[in-house]
């Protein structure tokens, strides 16, 4: 392939966000042209106090996971360094990408300040970046192999292409979990190179780590979720993490930051015609501020608070440095004086 269809192709993606999110909000837009934005306010205030509560733990636990894919790539690597430093740039890092989108740039970039901060080696922390790219698929592509089974089919009746996409989805992500765990299989502590960096083969114990804990975060996403939807609508959790993932996984290959009205297109797609959609959207808002938005303001804080601790201990270790270097240079002197 020539370098001028590369950078085609290229652009191709990076324009690709733009395209699918102007169709996501064409299609808002005709799902909710029958309702005004004081009939969604009304819903996001409908939601009751205690299923937004239990949604903020949801969320809570669902970033404690999420930093935990760091741990994995960790120790995939071979580093080591504190625990709170693994769990800030967990956090931070996919509360950035989350919101952002791009996350191997957005996510990864925030990751290698912080890491290479702590000694880490950049072509480790790319190592990383990949391993926990690939956890988030396998959890992903679990659910969605599950989810598929779990939807009732007559759902996408009415759109002959989400149909098609459906089973191409479930062929893929089958495809993905299957190629992965053969591999670890059969190529385990062999190595594979990719430009200057090497890859050992994860074992197949790490695989099945990797899936657990990528199948938990996306449980603790569709919970935040599920807390906010059931006071409108009575779905089954087993339906309702199908159609989750699969509208989730719409919104990464989107390439629109957050998935941004990808997602929420999907899911009020999927749902039946009979439900009141404004209520839904209001939930679905809901779900946005509280797994998107504050988790952000909350890891960035904290992000905040350790720049300007890290700033305040380089300061006084400066000036530590400032009152002992003229104090030494002098003992120096007197030094050489009493020699001669």
């Amino acid at each position: 392939m020539s370098a001028k269809a590369k950078r085609l192709i290229k652009k191709i993606i990076s324009y690709s966000g733009i395209f699918f999110f102007i169709l996501a909000v064409g299609m808002l837009y005709w799902q909710l042209r029958e309702y005004s934005l004081s009939d969604i306010a009304h819903a996001v205030l409908d939601i009751p106090f205690a299923n937004l509560v239990a949604a903020c733990v949801a969320c809570f636990a669902g970033y404690l996971a999420l930093s935990l894919y760091d741990y994995l790539a960790l120790n995939y690597v071979g580093g080591r360094v504190a625990w709170w430093k693994w769990m800030l740039a967990g956090m931070l890092g996919f509360a950035i990408s989350n919101n952002a989108g791009h996350a191997v740039v957005s996510g990864g970039a925030i990751r290698y300040r912080l890491y290479t901060r702590w000694r880490i080696r950049g072509g480790d922390i790319v190592k990383m970046l990949t391993i926990s790219g690939f956890t988030y698929f396998l959890g992903a592509s679990a659910i969605v192999v599950i989810g598929y089974f779990l939807v009732p089919r007559e759902i996408f009746d009415g759109s002959v292409g989400v149909g098609m996409g459906l089973n191409a989805l479930f062929i893929f992500c089958a495809s993905v979990l299957l190629t992965y765990f053969a591999i670890t299989l059969l190529f385990h502590k062999k190595s594979i190179k990719i430009g200057q960096i090497k890859f050992q083969i994860p074992s197949t114990a790490m695989a099945t780590t990797q899936t657990i804990l990528g199948i938990t975060d996306s449980v603790l996403a569709g919970l935040v979720l599920y807390f906010c939807l059931t006071p409108f609508v009575s779905i089954p959790f087993g339906t309702f993490i199908g159609l989750f993932v699969i509208a989730q996984t719409a919104g990464v290959f989107s390439q629109v930051p957050g998935g941004i009205g990808v997602f929420e297109s999907v899911f009020l797609l999927a749902l039946p015609d009979g439900v009141d959609k404004a209520n839904i959207f209001g939930a679905l808002l809901a779900y946005r501020i509280i797994y998107y938005v504050l988790p952000l303001i909350g890891a960035g804080s904290l992000f905040f608070i350790y720049e300007r601790w890290l700033r305040s201990r380089m300061k006084r270790w400066l000036n530590e440095a400032k009152e002992k270097i003229p104090a030494k240079i002098k003992s120096i002197k007197s030094e050489i004086k009493i020699r001669k």
